[in-house]
């Protein structure tokens, strides 16, 4: 599923808007080089390169990731900052995986193409906004008995 996403840099504050895939098989989340070169976003290289599989277990042919980009990455009111590993991605511009998904537990209606940030961690914006009007509303509804 293919989700409408806006990335802030957070050295320029510059938005861009993208499509970013929801894809559970991916264990980590990425954005494509020529989308971050296009954009003239800043990179920060990693001390030591991450190597790349498939899902059959060979090796990516794109290579090894050697840098991140560190953005704000906003969807409706869910707010967050993510380092994403910078490579090749083909046809996509941006992939949040596994670890994305494991983190927030969005709530996702394949079916209507709808996703709800529903149980995102206390640190997005949006979860603690969400979080918050929970507690209230068990606050109440415990008053009320």
């Amino acid at each position: 599923m293919l989700l409408p996403v806006e990335v802030g840099t957070t050295d320029t504050s510059e938005l861009h808007s993208i499509k970013a895939l929801l894809d559970c098989r991916a264990t980590g989340s990425f954005i494509d080089r020529d989308f971050v070169c296009s954009k003239g976003m800043n990179t920060q290289t990693l001390s030591c390169n991450i190597l790349v599989f498939n899902v059959d277990g060979s090796p990516n042919e794109t290579g090894q990731i050697f840098e991140v980009v560190n953005v704000v990455l906003c969807y409706k009111t869910h707010s967050e900052r993510i380092l994403l590993a910078v490579s090749r991605l083909g046809k996509q511009s941006l992939i949040l995986g596994y670890d994305w998904l494991k983190d927030h537990n969005p709530r996702i209606d394949w079916e209507k193409e709808k996703v709800k940030m529903t149980y995102c961690l206390l640190w997005c914006e949006g979860g603690y906004t969400m979080r918050k009007k929970q507690i209230c509303q068990k606050r109440t509804e415990l008053r009320a008995l």
